[in-house]
């Protein structure tokens, strides 16, 4: 692999390089893994910056990261891959897995609703106060009894940091035929197939010296507490959690294998985990020209225009409009991948062939870090030549 030619400019990697190292000199983040590949080629892959300012640990290339909510990318597979078995159906409504979710509306939502972020469900990141969210069980048992419809479904685009991908994680623990738990089914039907060796659901023990733990470089407006009581941000140390939304770790090494299966149709190194077909129908913009309405908020908190929210089953697209994109605005309209809060993203260009990773130590507020993103897609895609 690595003595094949990656088609990608070398001035410009080089200069993706720099642009980075230059943040870190700022204090815009700590530090990044920054992998770029053409043609499942890799032509930069670099560690640049620390861990954290206090002891200016540096990073490394396999430094594990807090993934947050690419996290979904990983349950958005597990629940395309149940469609495909025919455990359920892109159609079927949530309430018909999972009985106590029903009442009102939101007994009427269906896992498209909840893939395309169209479920009309409140858009919450916590579940109350004090509320722990490492127990997949209790965040469960939590949302039936108490998060009802604020919208009828299909009426409008509302990102759903939580909710959606809870539900969908419980829903592939409940239809599995072999009972197992949410960390197992990643485990044996993601993880070992791909090699995904340093991914893990929760802080696993032997990953724990390499993990680094996310320190928020902005107040944020809601708390992540587990039950061990580690902090306001807890759960994301938390051994044994069950996250389905937001509870993965990683290296970027990893997740180029998880975004590489994606790029060449559902298979790498033949291991087959998703067909052609289910991929096709994820990657195109479902959500029409309906902005998504968090980030319309966000927008207008920066006088930026509003956009589309583009969005396929899952996976967030970089659609057409000249728009602010974590994508960039130069990447191919069907490029789709994932992002996590303020620190980590992934997406694949299908028609320049350009897979891009980016995991980051520091954690951003959301409009920086969005044109961090945008800025160092618009480079990476700029050495396709």
């Amino acid at each position: 692999m690595a003595t094949a030619k990656h088609d990608l400019a070398d001035d410009r990697l080089l200069h993706l390089k720099q642009v980075i190292e230059d943040d870190i000199r700022r204090g815009r983040y700590y530090g990044a893994v920054i992998l770029v590949a053409r043609h499942g080629v890799v032509g930069l892959h670099e560690a640049i910056g620390y861990t954290n300012l206090k002891d200016k640990k540096p990073i490394s290339k396999d430094s594990v990261f807090s993934l947050f909510s690419t996290t979904k990318a990983i349950t958005n597979v597990l629940v395309f891959r149940a469609i495909e078995r025919g455990d359920f159906a892109l159609t079927t409504k949530v309430s018909e897995i999972i009985p106590e979710f029903s009442g009102g509306p939101r007994q009427d939502v269906t896992f498209y609703h909840l893939l395309t972020h169209s479920s009309g469900l409140p858009s919450i990141f916590s579940l109350g106060p004090g509320a722990y969210i490492d127990v997949l069980e209790e965040v469960i048992a939590t949302i039936c009894k108490t998060v009802h419809s604020s919208e009828n479904p299909g009426t409008l685009i509302t990102y759903a940091p939580m909710v959606a991908h809870a539900l969908m994680g419980e829903a592939v623990r409940r239809t599995d035929s072999r009972k197992r738990s949410y960390r197992q089914i990643v485990e044996d039907e993601i993880l070992k197939p791909l090699k995904m060796k340093d991914t893990a659901v929760g802080v696993r023990a032997d990953l724990k010296a390499r993990h680094i733990v996310p320190i928020f470089l902005a107040e944020m407006p809601m708390l992540h507490p587990g039950h061990s009581n580690y902090g306001p941000h807890g759960a994301f140390q938390e051994e044994h959690s069950e996250m389905p939304w937001v509870g993965c770790i990683s290296t970027a090494s990893d997740i180029f294998r998880f975004a590489e299966m994606l790029r060449c149709g559902g298979e790498l190194d033949g291991a087959r985990i998703l067909s052609p077909a289910l991929l096709d129908a994820a990657t195109r913009n479902r959500t029409g020209d309906k902005p998504n309405q968090l980030y319309k908020m966000m927008a207008a908190s920066r006088g930026w225009e509003q956009y589309p929210a583009y969005i396929g089953l899952g996976f967030f697209l970089r659609g057409e409009s000249i728009c602010h994109h974590m994508f960039g605005t130069l990447t191919s309209p069907r490029t789709f991948g994932n992002y996590g809060a303020g620190s980590s993203i992934f997406w694949v260009d299908p028609e320049r062939d350009v897979t891009f990773v980016c995991l980051s130590a520091g954690v951003m507020n959301e409009p920086d870090n969005l044109e961090r993103f945008q800025r160092l897609s618009d480079i990476a895609i700029s050495a396709a030549i």
